[in-house]
């Protein structure tokens, strides 16, 4: 739906969707009565998510324009996608395996290119739209610098021919539409100063190589790879990151780089308490489950150090001042108990908004319900609902 011209939604990672049939099963069960409860006289807008086994079958026979014309008969729309997880995202551990297949891959390439050509046939004429994508690749896979420093370098390389695609996609057809990398825990990409390095040592440089007999000057080069890629801000990865918006924000702005979504979510926050540590422990046991990574980062001496994934911190259980957790809860819960969420960030972020536009597309992306402590646990249209309506009340 749209608010002060921006674009709220929710993203249907939330929902199983190994192939297009349990895909388009899971939205025709739940979207009609979400969208009466958050916007029964409006048309409303989704943030769709696709295995590229659903894709490759939404292309197949008319399914895209069958989907089309149900997305219209019930007044809703497709503006933003979710082309992070590549492969099952539901019912088996997932794990680092959302990062696979990765940037240096040709069919990560070949999936977000297929994406975008069936969002711009869902999205309604002239509306921007664009596609949220891992952060190169998984910074455990590589053992050395040297690895690392030539996955860098081809990903950034595969990025520019997505930003090729777009821009010769944007000259034929008019419709603009943006790559949104988003920076996580353990991802090549975790932080701002690493987004920015990113653009300066190798997104920038693989272009001017790319593009070096195009004619294009390297300003033109630069405000092209710029236009096309962007960042996806998801509020809980940079909590992790322990990094305020106002100062991610900013430091976008200075570098002319454009936020193309923000994905609005909340990680887990345990504060140390003496009084209490035992059933903080206790408490934090019931957020550890087997399918997705929930990275702990602590602030240490001004360095933010990471735990790969909650059960080193559960097996050894060390003091500490704040830990912050990579589990995706409800954003409209301050606390859980002895535990706390990083809603504060949220509400940071809105409160930003309000002065500066700083982005068109929202989405709200809280996809671990099915895993979540039972206590938390709602029918998942209530829940979905409940997000997007204390989301409404503060825009």
């Amino acid at each position: 739906m749209e608010i002060n011209n921006r674009h709220l939604t929710y993203c249907t990672n939330i929902h199983a969707g190994g192939d297009w049939a349990e895909t388009f099963d899971s939205i025709q069960e739940n979207l009609p009565a979400l969208k009466q409860s958050v916007s029964p006289n409006k048309i409303m807008g989704l943030g769709l998510r696709l295995s590229n086994k659903a894709s490759l079958e939404l292309g197949e026979k008319d399914n895209l324009v069958q989907f089309k014309k149900w997305l219209d008969q019930e007044e809703c729309y497709v503006f933003t996608m979710n082309g992070f997880p590549y492969g099952n995202f539901h019912g088996e551990p997932v794990k680092d395996k959302v990062h696979a297949p990765d940037w240096t891959t040709e069919d990560r390439v070949k999936y977000t290119q297929r994406l975008f050509g069936q969002l711009a046939f869902l999205a309604p004429a002239n509306m921007e739209a664009g596609i949220s994508t891992s952060p190169i690749s998984y910074k455990h896979w590589y053992s050395t610098e040297a690895s690392k420093t030539i996955a860098f370098r081809t990903g950034a390389r595969n990025m520019v021919r997505i930003a090729d695609y777009l821009n010769r996609l944007e000259k034929e057809t008019g419709r603009y539409m943006h790559l949104d990398v988003e920076p996580e825990p353990d991802g090549f990409l975790e932080n701002t100063t690493e987004v920015l390095t990113f653009y300066k040592d190798y997104l920038i440089p693989e272009a001017l190589v790319f593009f070096n007999n195009s004619g294009k000057t390297e300003i033109e080069i630069t405000a092209l790879v710029k236009r096309y890629i962007t960042l996806c801000y998801d509020v809980c990865h940079y909590a992790l990151a322990f990094e305020e918006p106002e100062f991610t924000f900013e430091q976008m702005q200075k570098a002319g780089i454009s936020i193309g979504k923000i994905q609005v979510s909340a990680a887990l926050k345990i504060v140390y308490d003496d009084n209490h540590i035992d059933i903080i422990w206790k408490t934090l046991e019931e957020f550890n489950e087997p399918v997705y990574l929930h990275q702990v980062t602590e602030e240490k001496a001004g360095k933010i150090v990471t735990y790969n994934d909650l059960p080193l911190v559960l097996d050894k259980k060390s003091p500490f001042t704040e830990l912050r957790s990579h589990f995706h809860v409800p954003i409209f819960l301050e606390d859980y108990g002895v535990l706390k969420s990083t809603q504060d960030q949220i509400l940071k972020v809105l409160a930003l908004l309000q002065t500066n536009h700083v982005s068109n597309h929202l989405e709200v992306e809280t996809y671990t319900w099915d895993v979540l402590p039972q206590a938390l646990k709602l029918p998942l249209v209530d829940s979905i609902a409940r997000e997007l309506n204390w989301m409404k009340s503060r825009l």
